[in-house]
């Protein structure tokens, strides 16, 4: 198996992270997406869509992060412990009614908070406005009180009293802000003692090896600067954040 990452992005440290905590093998091909390297020819024959991760498993390949996990999980199902993705009903129902709700909510307001904050400056060649940068920490801040009031509730993990993949699948995004440098952790006691569970069972360890590059993510701008996509990027950040 073959799994195609840029460590910068949290669906790539998301099934790096779960490969490696439960023990599936896999080959790391690195993609620089800050050098463009996903628009090459010689990545477009892997993947039409560009982006990563990209799982390619035999002649089998994959795309998105969520559908690589549960990939995982079904083919390595003898090894793979049941609370990652339990086969009870209620259970799993549980664990893919967060995954359906975090592409909106924390990945969409995590990722777009880290954009503004990281890579907004390097493709416009200018400060973000503060009216955007403000409203952008609210709807990640409302979406963190969901996380603790309607996901975490008073338990353990998301799930109940074992991590599931609904755990690891938010935690990685929640981490991408904090690469910026803002702690959305602070004042946040509930949060704060779930990561550090949600660490434990990961391995510390092995957590901080997969955040290594993204707690750097100040050297990002340097390697941007020589990015021959960045006036194809221009416009996209125009529309996007307008």
């Amino acid at each position: 198996m073959e799994l195609y990452l840029d460590m910068h992005s949290p669906p790539c440290r998301l099934v790096f992270l779960f490969a490696k905590a439960v023990g599936i093998p896999f080959e790391f091909k690195h993609v620089e997406l800050s050098t463009g390297q996903h628009y090459s020819e010689e990545f477009g024959k892997i993947s039409m869509i560009r982006k990563v991760p990209v799982m390619k498993d035999g002649s089998f390949i994959l795309t998105e992060s969520i559908a690589i996990l549960k990939y995982m999980v079904q083919k390595y199902s003898s090894s793979v412990a049941d609370h990652w993705y339990p086969a009870d009903l209620q259970q799993r129902a549980r664990v893919n009614e967060y995954l359906s709700w975090q592409h909106m909510n924390i990945r969409a307001h995590a990722s777009k908070v880290f954009l503004l904050r990281a890579v907004f400056p390097v493709i416009m060649g200018s400060e973000v406005p503060k009216e955007k940068m403000d409203a952008a920490v609210e709807d990640l801040n409302q979406s963190l009180n969901l996380l603790e009031e309607k996901f975490l509730e008073n338990k353990q993990f998301i799930v109940g009293d074992k991590i599931s993949l609904a755990d690891i699948v938010a935690l990685i995004e929640v981490m991408q802000p904090l690469g910026t440098g803002l702690n959305v952790f602070e004042g946040r006691p509930k949060l704060s003692a779930w990561r550090e569970r949600v660490k434990k069972e990961l391995g510390e360890k092995l957590f901080d090896e997969a955040h290594e590059v993204i707690m750097k993510v100040g050297s990002l701008p340097e390697k941007m600067q020589n990015n021959s996509q960045l006036e194809m990027l221009r416009p996209k950040f125009q529309k996007l954040f307008r």
